[in-house]
């Protein structure tokens, strides 16, 4: 069935598209995967060693979850993204401006952590002291029985976690929590749970062609496309928080009665639109 429309509404969101890296040898593990939207419950972990992949806010509450009834490893690409920067209303607004920029660019989102940051909650503190909240840096090759961490050698390590608007930073606020290995080292796990976040579920828009060579698409507004008037993405950027999605659906649904009617700003007259 084909359906015709002049607009288009896109409210896909990124729950169906769960992200996991490709790593040299991911087919050959016979333990058991699993990603942060197939997690059900804690006990399905006991006894089991586990390596928590990400280094997001679901990542660290899991590991202190799971750290309750098994051991547990974990693995970050970047050193982990703590701040000490308050979570107040106007760090609010500055990571909804840092999202917003990057995505009217045309670049792809960024990882939420990156700008958002890790709060340094005392839950979190004491599970860095446990040695539980402590990355040992990411592994370069999966193992049918675990995984392979590449060791620092002789690279510097970073100085910052590379965050991204309110969480950037010239210093890691917590250096204590990325320790990876020296040297070469092989990690047996009987689990890889991956917490890497999600993409933008738009395949069924790729007839559209609108990514740029950045991988993003270019946004004439928060959900307005730059090349194609006809279409809206609500849960793209900056809107693909919960709260953000909420205020993005009423921005699109005002800007298509704007472009319907032709008008630039629709008035409201006793409780209805009119122009």
């Amino acid at each position: 069935m084909t359906l015709s429309s002049d607009y288009l509404i896109n409210a896909t969101g990124t729950w169906t598209q769960p992200y996991v890296p490709f790593v040299p040898g991911i087919a050959e593990f016979e333990g058991h995967q699993l990603h942060t939207v197939n997690f059900r419950d804690v006990e399905d972990f006991r006894g089991l060693r586990t390596l928590v992949v990400g280094g997001g806010i679901s990542a660290t509450q899991f590991l202190l979850e799971l750290a309750e009834v098994t051991d547990t490893l974990w693995a970050t690409r970047r050193p982990p993204n703590f701040t000490s920067r308050e979570f107040d209303g106007q760090w609010g607004l500055e990571v909804e401006r840092a999202v917003r920029e990057r995505t009217l660019s045309g670049l792809a989102p960024a990882s939420v952590v990156r700008t958002t940051g890790l709060p340094i909650r005392r839950e979190f503190r004491e599970g860095i002291d446990s040695g539980v909240l402590v990355s040992r840096g990411m592994f370069d090759r999966i193992l049918p029985h675990g995984v392979r961490f590449p060791g620092l050698g002789d690279t510097e390590p970073p100085t910052t976690s590379e965050g991204l608007g309110p969480s950037a930073s010239d210093h890691l606020a917590v250096p204590e929590t990325w320790a990876p290995f020296d040297e070469p080292r092989v990690e047996e796990v009987d689990v890889i749970f991956w917490n890497t976040g999600f993409r933008a579920a738009l395949k069924h828009l790729a007839p559209l062609r609108l990514r740029t060579p950045d991988g993003g698409i270019s946004m004439e507004t928060e959900v307005a496309v730059k090349d194609d008037p006809r279409l809206f993405l609500v849960g793209y950027g900056s809107a693909s928080s919960t709260v953000g999605a909420t205020r993005a659906g009423r921005i699109a649904a005002r800007e298509l009665l704007k472009r319907m009617s032709g008008s630039r700003q629709p008035q409201r007259r006793s409780g209805a639109l009119s122009t």
